[in-house]
């Protein structure tokens, strides 16, 4: 049974030798160039070059660290906000019968048949000073003058919310689905309210797809370089702009890696928190 058994064993890790080559050879080795060039120092036309410095590092922390602060800042108000629109939309969806949740679900996925960069720039049509927003609050006699919504970071955020809300609502209701709403009739029985009731039992029920939701918008909003491109401008710069700025043109490639270094480690600590929270909720 033994010799059977380290046979499969064996078998398992020949079937598994294509996966791992493959990501050694298109994940771990592209990040460990990356990591080497972020210590290089910026030659000719903005490729790396030896010797090795840490100044990139340095100005990433010191120089561009307020464009650091704003693309988290972004990020988490962007979850926040998707959190907040999302699981009352999640929770409504869910409780619905099957046909309106079929109808609400391919309403939440339709935006994805249209190009991401297409409705980016259908928001600054919307946002601009004479676009559809301000047309209406100046027909309505609301505002005197066109506002001025575009390239600010409120249309960054607009455009991140509008992006990313989907993959906020669809954990969500994966795990409101699955909840079963005995347990309110038992709350209630014991004597709780309704806000009680949401908080002590439905909240920490419905916990693992609030956490993935969370993660699924922060880890994308905090890269994000189309939105804030297109709806930002230089009001709205994110990390993600920057790093594209740096591997285009006459730019800097050792910064923009050591740029990217950081963000992936902003990503990395993210899917730490989500898994650490995530077996936390799961031992609880």
């Amino acid at each position: 049974m033994s010799d059977r058994l380290r046979r499969l064993q064996q078998n398992g890790s020949l079937l598994a030798l294509p996966t791992v080559a493959w990501l050694v050879i298109f994940f771990v080795l592209p990040l460990l160039i990356v990591l080497v060039v972020s210590f290089m120092t910026r030659g000719r036309g903005g490729v790396g070059q030896l010797p090795f410095t840490p100044e990139h590092y340095e100005r990433t922390f010191g120089v561009f660290f307020i464009i650091l602060q704003r693309s988290i800042g972004l990020a988490a108000l962007t979850t926040v906000v998707c959190l907040l629109v999302g699981y009352p939309l999640a929770f409504f969806i869910a409780t619905r019968r099957r046909l309106v949740q079929q109808i609400a679900l391919f309403l939440v996925i339709l935006p994805f048949w249209t190009n991401f960069l297409i409705r980016t720039y259908a928001w600054r049509i919307l946002l601009g000073e004479e676009g559809t927003i301000n047309g209406i609050l100046t027909g309505l006699g609301l505002v005197g003058e066109p506002l001025s919504l575009l390239n600010t970071q409120f249309a960054v955020l607009l455009g991140l919310v509008y992006g990313f809300l989907s993959f906020m609502v669809l954990p969500i209701f994966a795990s409101v689905e699955r909840f079963n709403f005995r347990y309110v009739d038992a709350a209630h029985d014991l004597g709780a309210n309704d806000v009680r009731t949401f908080l002590r039992v439905v909240l920490p029920l419905t916990l693992p797809g609030v956490l993935a939701g969370c993660a699924l918008v922060f880890i994308p909003s905090v890269g994000a370089f189309v939105t804030p491109d297109l709806l930002g401008g230089t009001k709205g710069l994110m990390i993600g702009n920057l790093i594209n700025k740096q591997f285009g043109g006459s730019g800097n490639m050792p910064l923009g890696s050591a740029l990217s270094i950081v963000m992936m480690a902003l990503v990395m600590i993210s899917l730490l928190v989500y898994v650490f929270a995530n077996r936390r909720d799961a031992r609880a």
